[in-house]
């Protein structure tokens, strides 16, 4: 026999890991408030035969409407001269109004054109740190903003100091802080004001559908505001083309749901359980318009959100609803 021992297996402790993460010890999944790339506003090219098909179909609509307009003013003319000369200063003067207002629609579709394109070209010149294509932004900011007699004082603060950096990043953030900080605090008490607005009437007014169309007619008149206050105004077809593209910013960054967390961070639980279904149902409206005005403003902006805080929907539901809420807890407490 041997005197060698025998091979036995070894076993090696492997001593517990304190700091290893478990399902109960990982951290909630956090909201998430990203700022997703905004869709362009301008219109997007189509094919050569839905072009086609638009040209023809409107040829068209305008030869019948003009026939008719013709035949009905000689026949005026041929009845009564009086009636006919009326006729025709009427058909002149719609003429004139429909020029006007396809051509201020235009006017809203180039601004809303510009806004991408500055937008595009920032976005371009961060990537590539182009010092030349950060300085063109900012030109077009300043000829965006050059009839706004509130930011006078920053556009000259930002051509003197522009001067003296050699950056992209640091002159885009540096327009950013002076020309679109202004804008944005505007923006923020426009969101505000709606969610507030919406929240109220949602609480207050008992009548079917109240709530559903004030929602409506406050969510559109925020999302022409904000896009006023940053250079993009529109007509009808283009607000409605603004608001295609801000519920399409929402349904990408799937801001559209709204937890009991946001509920209570606003009113709080014990407000909550003591007032009625209908206050809860006013936060939630508040809320979802809240929502509304932060894509609005993405959509709107001319900058991506870089050097100033994006603006949260949290905090803008907290201080648009803080005091009505306040108020009906006091109310219940002298109930």
């Amino acid at each position: 026999m041997s005197d060698i021992p025998p091979l036995r297996p070894l076993l090696i402790e492997r001593p517990e890991d304190e700091g290893a993460e478990t399902p109960a010890t990982v951290p909630p999944v956090p909201d998430l408030d990203i700022a997703v790339p905004p869709p362009r506003l301008s219109r997007a090219r189509n094919s050569a035969l839905t072009r086609f098909a638009m040209w023809v179909f409107g040829a068209l609509f305008s030869f019948v409407l003009s026939v008719a307009a013709w035949d009905f003013v000689t026949s005026l003319l041929a009845r009564d001269s009086l009636l006919g000369w009326i006729a025709m200063v009427l058909v002149g003067l719609a003429i004139v109004t429909a020029v006007a207002l396809a051509a201020r629609e235009m006017a809203g579709f180039a601004r809303m054109g510009r806004i991408d394109s500055l937008r595009t070209n920032a976005i371009e010149a961060a990537l590539k740190a182009d010092v030349k294509a950060a300085r063109g932004v900012v030109s077009g900011l300043g000829a965006l903003y050059s009839a706004r007699p509130e930011l006078a004082e920053a556009q000259v603060r930002l051509t003197a100091r522009g001067a003296e950096m050699f950056d992209a990043d640091g002159i885009l953030g540096l327009a950013e802080q002076e020309l679109l900080g202004p804008l944005d605090q505007a923006a923020r008490r426009e969101v505000e004001a709606a969610a507030r607005q919406v929240a109220t009437v949602t609480a207050l007014v008992p009548l079917a559908l109240a709530d559903v169309a004030t929602a409506l007619y406050s969510n559109l008149r925020m999302i022409r505001r904000i896009a006023a206050i940053y250079g993009g105004r529109s007509g009808t077809l283009g607000s409605l083309r603004l608001m295609r593209g801000v519920f399409a910013h929402l349904a990408a960054t799937g801001a559209l749901a709204v937890g009991d967390d946001m509920i209570h961070s606003v009113a709080g639980g014990s407000v909550l359980s003591r007032i009625s279904r209908r206050f809860g149902e006013g936060v939630v409206n508040g809320a979802l318009t809240a929502r509304v005005g932060v894509a609005a403003i993405d959509v709107c902006r001319p900058l991506p959100f870089r050097t100033l805080p994006r603006p949260k929907t949290s905090n803008l539901v907290s201080r648009a609803l803080a005091g009505l809420f306040a108020d009906a807890d006091r109310n219940e407490k002298v109930k």
